[in-house]
This record gives C-alpha cells, sequence and structure tokens, in this order.
C-alpha cells in the first residue's frame, strides 16, 4: 500500500496518511463464492456485448433498419456496450485480485465514464422518447422533422452533453485529500464511498454534483413521461384496435427500459441513501450498471418483429461465411 505524510493544519492531526490507492471490497464471500460470482458476470458481460452487438450489425446490414428509430437504437446499443465495459471487467478483475486495488486516479477515471456514460444514457432514452411521440402523435410531419441529419446532431449533443458535465465537479473532487482508511465497500467508484475518504469537507462541490445528477434524472425522466402521457392520449383516439397493439408494442419496449433504469438509478442518487444497506447499495448498482444493458437487447429483439427478422438475417449470413 503506497502512502505518503502531511501535514495538516486545519485538522488536529500531526500526521496524516494520504491515499495513493484504494481498496475495493466487491461482494463478501468465500474463495467459492468469488468464482462462482466471477463465472456469473462473465456471462452477463459476454451476453452484453453479443446482444448489443447483434443489434448494432443488425441496424447496420438490413436495409428495412434505416429508419430514424433504428438508428437511435443502434447508437444506444453501442453506448450499452462502452457504458457495461465502465464497471464490469474491473470488477471481474477485482474478483480475482487477493489485494484488490485499484489506483486514486484510476478510479476517479471509472467514476468519470461511469457518470459521463450514465448520463448520456439518461439524454439517449428522452431523445428515444421525442422519436416515439412524432411517429405516433404526427405521423405525417415525422419523416420531415426526424431527418437522419437531425438524427445525428441528437445523438452527437447526448454524448457531448454527457461527457462535458462531469469534469469540473470530478476534478475538483480529485483535488481533495483523502485520509485512511483506504477502503470503499462496493464494486466501483461511486460518488458517496469517495466523500466519506475525503479529510476535508468539500460540501459546495457535493452539492454541485448532486445538483447535476438530480436535474438530469428529473428533466429526462420528466420530458419522458410527458412524451408519453400525450403518445397515450393519441394512441387511445386511434379506431382500430390492432393499429392501438401495433402503437402500445412498438413503445412498450421503450418504456420498460425506462422504468427499470430509471426506477433504481432514482433511488440511489435522488432518494437518501442512509437507510440502505451497504449490500442493497451495491445490487441497485448492478440492476442499472449491468442487468439493464443485458436486458435491452432482449427487450428490443423480443417485442419487436422487424427487429427479429433483421437479427435472423444477421445469424443466417455469419452461417453463411462460417461455411465458406
Amino acid at each position: 500500500m503506497s502512502f505518503f505524510f502531511v501535514d495538516l493544519r486545519p485538522m488536529n492531526r500531526s500526521a496524516t496518511h494520504i491515499v495513493t490507492e484504494l481498496i475495493l471490497l466487491g461482494f463478501p464471500g468465500c474463495w467459492e463464492i468469488q468464482i462462482f460470482l466471477f463465472t456469473l458476470f462473465l456471462v452477463i458481460y459476454i451476453l452484453t456485448l453479443l446482444g448489443n452487438g447483434a443489434i448494432i450489425c443488425a441496424v447496420r446490414w438490413d436495409p428495412r433498419l434505416h429508419t430514424p428509430m433504428y438508428f437511435l437504437l443502434g447508437n444506444f446499443a453501442f453506448l450499452e456496450i462502452w457504458y457495461v465495459s465502465s464497471s464490469v471487467p474491473n470488477m471481474l478483475a477485482n474478483i480475482l485480485s487477493k489485494t484488490k486495488v485499484i489506483s486514486l486516479y484510476g478510479c476517479f477515471l471509472q467514476f468519470y465514464f461511469f457518470f459521463s456514460l450514465g448520463t448520456t444514457e439518461c439524454l439517449f432514452l428522452a431523445i428515444m422518447a421525442y422519436d416515439r411521440y412524432l411517429a405516433i402523435c404526427h405521423p405525417l410531419h415525422y419523416p420531415t422533422i426526424m431527418t437522419g441529419k437531425l438524427c445525428r446532431m441528437l445523438v452527437s449533443l447526448c454524448w457531448l452533453t454527457g461527457f462535458l458535465g462531469y469534469p469540473i465537479p470530478i476534478f475538483f473532487i480529485s483535488q481533495l485529500p483523502f485520509c485512511g482508511p483506504n477502503i470503499i465497500d462496493h464494486f466501483l467508484c461511486d460518488m458517496d464511498p469517495l466523500m466519506a475518504l475525503s479529510c476535508a469537507p468539500a460540501p459546495i462541490t457535493e452539492l454541485i454534483f448532486y445538483t447535476e445528477s438530480s436535474l438530469v434524472l428529473f428533466f429526462t425522466i420528466t420530458y419522458i413521461f410527458r412524451s408519453y402521457t400525450l403518445l397515450l392520449r393519441a394512441v387511445l383516439q386511434v379506431p382500430s384496435a390492432a393499429g392501438r397493439r401495433k402503437a402500445f408494442s412498438t413503445c412498450g419496449s421503450h418504456l420498460v427500459v425506462v422504468c427499470l433504469f430509471y426506477g433504481t438509478v432514482m433511488v440511489m442518487y435522488v432518494s437518501p441513501t442512509y437507510g440502505i444497506t451497504t449490500l442493497m447499495q451495491k445490487i441497485l448498482t448492478l440492476v442499472y450498471s449491468v442487468m439493464t444493458p443485458l436486458f435491452n437487447p432482449l427487450i428490443y429483439s423480443l417485442r419487436n418483429r422487424d427487429m427479429k427478422l433483421a437479427l435472423r438475417s444477421v445469424l443466417f449470413r455469419i452461417r453463411i461465411s462460417q461455411n465458406l
């Protein structure tokens, strides 16, 4: 363990350990349990990569999916691959590690990518809700409004906003002195465990960070549910039952993803977490950071006829290439 010593006058200590390495405890249990968890998370990670990768290939190769909705879905699948990769590979290495050490700067790097990609996901879900709202509530104007140029602009805006929102608060957090003990009872670097290790309080930095996170969550989820309220009103006015079923089928998968993701994220970052046990916090974090990227391809493909046909076409191409 690497430490150096410095005299901090505001604190009544003559010598304080300044942490340069952290220990991520991960999940408790004996070695057999750790092997089981490693195998489980590795399988989930591989399935997530394959599922989202299949959606990207289907959207790219099938001409029937060259529409704004599937363009957004393909980019969303690409985002999910990076989102799950920001936490799971390090978690897998940590499970097998005896020391479970991560450098302080490596911890902040993971912290930055995890929150930036999570923010980008919130923005993507809002843009996808806007796309469905236009398609169902304004079908005649949809082709002229949701053009390829607008789609590319919206996707770029999501990525830029997600990655430009956190550098400043995370930089100020990284400048704080971190004292011992250097143990984080989590499987990734999160805000609360990091601030608990800080020698000096930083209420303004914490306020900025949580205000920014809360605003992103509230504005995006408010917009999403407003879009779906208007969308539901329009669907109920459709005279044919078949038309209503098709509209509900198109939007139902997106709404399931929204509820799964936002439900767990808001419990962690909006509601007070002091009443939640450490194990429950880990489970909730697993749901939105690991399980949601796994479920998304299943939800979108199983409830979408065009996507199922495109995925069959992709599998058929792979089989032909293997036989050649």
